[in-house]
């Protein structure tokens, strides 16, 4: 896989089914979570061949898994960030593309766990936004 550009990874709010990018974004990341279901037992096998010490057993496909995406950069007033800021101010769960500089696309419906404005008097109003995954994710690769 080629090295992409980050100007390319983009957060692209999809409520009325056309993904429109966040305006004035300068900073995108997710991250992948999942709760590990420890099932060691007595039985475990041994860390190291020669200890007494058990190896933790982790049970495959147990626990939960989540997304998280956040967003930053500076405020436009453009559409897009006014509907995000009224998403966040209601609670709304909303479908959300996060797109890859190769094409790829995460898409699913995520709650605004946090939204943050901030201006300095001689500096830029920005803003930064946490989202949570609820329900099922779907992966498209490019």
């Amino acid at each position: 896989m080629a090295a992409g550009k980050g100007s390319s990874f983009l957060l692209k709010e999809n409520s009325t089914g056309t993904p429109a990018t966040v305006g004035g974004m300068r900073s995108t990341s997710m991250s992948i979570n999942g709760e590990m279901v420890d099932i060691t037992t007595k039985d475990s096998n041994a860390f190291i061949s020669s200890g007494n010490d058990k190896a933790r057993d982790i049970l495959q496909g147990g626990g939960i898994r989540s997304m998280s995406l956040s967003a930053s950069g500076v405020f436009t007033d453009s559409s897009t960030e006014n509907l995000v800021r009224g998403f966040a101010f209601d609670g709304a769960i909303q479908n959300y593309d996060l797109v890859f500089s190769d094409g790829s696309k995460i898409a699913g419906a995520f709650l605004i766990t946090s939204y943050e404005r901030a201006g300095e008097y001689n500096g830029e109003e920005t803003y930064s936004l946490t989202l949570e995954s609820h329900n099922t994710i779907t992966y498209t690769n490019a």
